[in-house]
């Protein structure tokens, strides 16, 4: 388990590192290319064409990712873990995804200052760099280690399915509606779709990869005496 934390820091700080470097690559060198000025037209033309019910239909939506929402589910995750591996693992991995996530999040805004786009902000804006973008890395870190688990462990193809359509479809859906309210470039949720994926999939091999081996290491010592009792009870040698 030291080693785990140990190696699950170390991604953090590389993971940082790559977020601050993308971030000021995007404020200092993108943003007055034909690529930055693409960037901010897409929050204008969003803007212009908003509707009633469109900013009542995205307020529902970036509220599923919001602080609050994103700790009460994960929370009934950890639980809901705990109490169906009747193990820490699972619990711990949903934990770190999420808590991880924040923070790596929170650090790469201190050190990337970039403002939100110049246009009506729907929500209030916080006080943290529009890049990367929170909401959509926390639905990414969130909804994928749910998916992780429920891909590994559920008996019916219809659960993981639905498991995995959840992890795209809520981020996806969590990111356009942070574009259409005015609070990120395009490029943010690039960037936090990059940071909750990457930070997702370092979790998922750091907690299960020796799982997988132990388990491939048991198959394959069930299944090879079975072959031999089965040859020299055919009369192979």
């Amino acid at each position: 388990m030291k080693r785990t934390v140990a190696l699950l820091f170390a991604c953090a700080v590389v993971l940082v590192g790559i977020m601050a470097g993308l971030g000021y690559l995007d404020v200092h060198l993108l943003s007055h290319s034909r690529l930055g000025h693409l960037d901010g037209s897409v929050d204008q033309t969003l803007a212009r064409n908003r509707t009633g019910w469109l900013n009542t239909l995205t307020l529902g939506a970036t509220d599923v990712a919001s602080t609050y929402v994103v700790i009460g589910i994960a929370l009934v995750a950890v639980v809901t873990a705990r109490l169906v591996f009747k193990k820490w693992r699972e619990p711990l991995f949903v934990a770190c995804a999420v808590a991880g996530e924040v923070a790596i999040f929170v650090t790469t805004t201190l050190l990337v200052h970039r403002p939100r786009p110049n246009v009506v902000h729907l929500d209030q804006a916080p006080p943290t760099s529009s890049f990367p973008s929170g909401h959509t890395a926390a639905a990414v870190a969130l909804w994928g280690a749910i998916a992780v688990l429920v891909v590994r462990y559920a008996a019916h193809i219809a659960w993981r399915r639905i498991a995995i359509a959840a992890a795209i479809l809520i981020p996806v859906i969590v990111a356009c509606s942070r574009l259409y309210r005015g609070m990120h470039f395009p490029t943010d949720v690039l960037g936090g779709a990059l940071l909750g994926f990457a930070w997702l999939r370092a979790s998922t091999r750091l907690f299960f990869t020796n799982v997988t081996k132990r388990a491939v290491a048991v198959k394959h010592a069930i299944v090879l005496p079975e072959a031999a009792t089965a040859r020299k009870a055919s009369g192979v040698r």
